[in-house]
């Protein structure tokens, strides 16, 4: 019964995801960025014949990341603004206690709703994702090294953030979860580029200002493990200690020990909001 709880919760939540105003929005941000980027790698492929295969490269994996940044940001911005009004906004509009008060556990629905929303960020980062690869492909003629990979750790950025957001909708009103889901992951990402710096500088006490961001928040870990991932890793070495400073670069694939970290903070989160949302009054 638990089991077919929280499918059916899931699919009641892409279905209601479906119908929310913000998935316009996302679906023209996404459709705006593919196009100029198509525009933008095609006057780019003609300017390739002037750089050497290795300076091509770097560019258009430099590039693509930057692009791969954009839809990481739109899928951010979708997915906690998604995630926010699912709790917070049941309570608050009572549709929260007619389904509770029925023999149904809140753990389940909680799970159900996350469920459905990992299968919404996930399957908006693998359609939007490759389809940006195949323009890049089609117009400079650059395919990444690891291409679902980059995908894979994109999807697992996005479901850090909701399940951020679903935590945080357990607490305060959907607006507020969404602003500082959103805020966090842009602080993230800033504090992983000072760290960055620190890095090329040999800075340790500036390094650790991204090291311990990366921990306390992975959504900068793994866009950098993504960047990693869709760059030519051939072409770095001849960059020297500048290609640290970069933040649309990646000189290191992400370890085992942290891909492992990433999996036991969502654990983690999803069950301090399962016993926030089961303490929660409704």
């Amino acid at each position: 019964m638990t089991a077919r709880t929280v499918f059916t919760v899931a699919a009641l939540t892409l279905r209601e995801a479906a119908r929310r105003r913000v998935l316009r929005a996302l679906a023209a941000l996404t459709l705006t960025l593919l196009a100029l980027s198509a525009w933008g790698f095609s006057r780019l492929g003609a300017e390739f014949g002037t750089l050497t295969s290795g300076e091509s490269r770097l560019a258009a994996s430099q590039v693509l990341n930057l692009v791969m940044f954009g839809l990481s940001l739109i899928a951010a911005l979708g997915t906690a603004f998604l995630a926010a009004p699912t709790l917070a906004g049941e309570i608050e509009s009572g549709t929260a206690l007619a389904m509770l008060a029925r023999p149904v556990r809140r753990s389940a629905v909680l799970l159900g709703k996350w469920l459905g929303l990992v299968v919404f960020g996930a399957g908006f980062v693998a359609v939007a994702g490759f389809t940006q690869i195949l323009i890049v492909r089609a117009t400079v003629g650059y395919w990444p090294p690891q291409p679902v990979a980059g995908l894979a750790l994109l999807a697992a950025q996005t479901t850090v953030l909701l399940t951020l957001g679903l935590l945080l909708s357990t607490a305060v009103s959907p607006m507020a979860s969404g602003i500082v889901a959103v805020g966090l992951f842009g602080a993230t990402w800033i504090a992983g580029v000072v760290g960055s710096v620190g890095a090329a500088l040999d800075n340790e006490g500036v390094t650790q200002v991204g090291t311990v961001s990366r921990m306390l928040l992975p959504t900068d870990g793994l866009w950098r493990g993504a960047m990693h991932a869709f760059q030519d890793p051939g072409v770095l070495g001849q960059f020297g200690q500048a290609v640290n400073a970069s933040p649309f670069l990646s000189v290191a694939p992400l370890t085992a020990g942290y891909l492992g970290w990433v999996g036991l903070w969502v654990a983690l989160v999803l069950g301090l909001a399962a016993v926030a949302f089961r303490r929660r009054d409704v």
